[in-house]
């Protein structure tokens, strides 16, 4: 069994999103669930996770009846906002509405905040702590510049489940491999945090990239989070900028061959099972 636990869908035609600059023209189109489905059946994966691509509800709101209805799609992460004092009411609201059984955990762009601590701000945690009490994980979307505040988050809120998002977005093109690579280390310990092998592709050079290229950066990941702590995500349509999704899986099979048939079990399906509780 094969469960990408990173993917996205969207449609500028009729929502905003920032993010989708002049660079990334080539993918700033409609991309939903008739788009994926060819893919799964090409690749054999037979379970995905959503997960949010704008600080929308409505967005959250519409991936959760989408889910509710899909066939693959198994779980949602969406957003809230965590700073609203109403949180956990909020939180209640979704899951008790359509598909809301398929909300498994939460995520805000938090490398886009300006403060580099903002995981550390008390509104923040509460409001963290509140998606931890709903059952739910937090997905971490970091670079190194908020690694730092991750860590202490992970190591003060044990009892929350989180999720590294891309391995942190390391600065794979330019293969400078510090500081990240001294800061991803803290979390060795931290059984509370897992990690997604996931987006490396396009932190690479989206032309010339070749798999030897992510092997330094998966192998520390391995290093640190092991075959129990790491998920595969595919990242698409975002890794289209640079592979399609047979590719993005091939190079992560490729990646993990070193493992055992346990650990590879695991980081292709168990353990997104087990961390978001599908």
């Amino acid at each position: 069994m094969i469960v990408d636990a990173h993917h996205h869908f969207w449609d500028p035609a009729v929502a905003e999103y920032p993010w989708l600059t002049d660079e990334l023209a080539v993918i700033r189109r409609r991309f939903g669930p008739e788009d994926l489905a060819p893919e799964l059946i090409a690749a054999g994966v037979e379970a995905t996770i959503l997960v949010q691509t704008q600080s929308s509800l409505d967005e959250t709101r519409e991936f959760l009846t989408l889910a509710g209805s899909s066939s693959f799609v198994r779980g949602v992460i969406g957003w809230v906002d965590l700073t609203d004092p109403g949180v956990a009411g909020v939180l209640a609201e979704l899951r008790a509405g359509p598909g809301g059984e398929r909300l498994v955990g939460i995520r805000h762009q938090v490398h886009d905040e300006p403060d580099a601590a903002w995981l550390t701000r008390p509104d923040v945690r509460r409001g963290i702590r509140a998606v931890g009490d709903a059952g739910l994980a937090f997905d971490l979307l970091v670079r190194a510049r908020e690694l730092p505040a991750a860590l202490e988050l992970g190591r003060s809120l044990t009892d929350v489940r989180f999720v590294v998002d891309h391995l942190a977005k390391p600065s794979i093109a330019a293969r400078s491999v510090e500081p990240w690579s001294t800061l991803i280390g803290g979390f060795v310990t931290l059984d509370n945090v897992a990690c997604k092998v996931s987006g490396l592709v396009t932190e690479a050079d989206w032309a010339t990239w070749r798999v030897q290229d992510l092997r330094p950066w998966v192998e520390r990941a391995i290093e640190v989070f092991g075959g129990g702590r790491l998920l595969f995500g595919s990242d698409w349509p975002v890794c289209l900028l640079a592979a399609n999704y047979g590719g993005v899986l091939d190079a992560t099979r490729q990646l993990t061959a070193g493992l055992s048939p346990s650990e590879r079990a695991a980081i292709f399906a168990g353990n997104a099972i087990a961390t978001y509780r599908l």
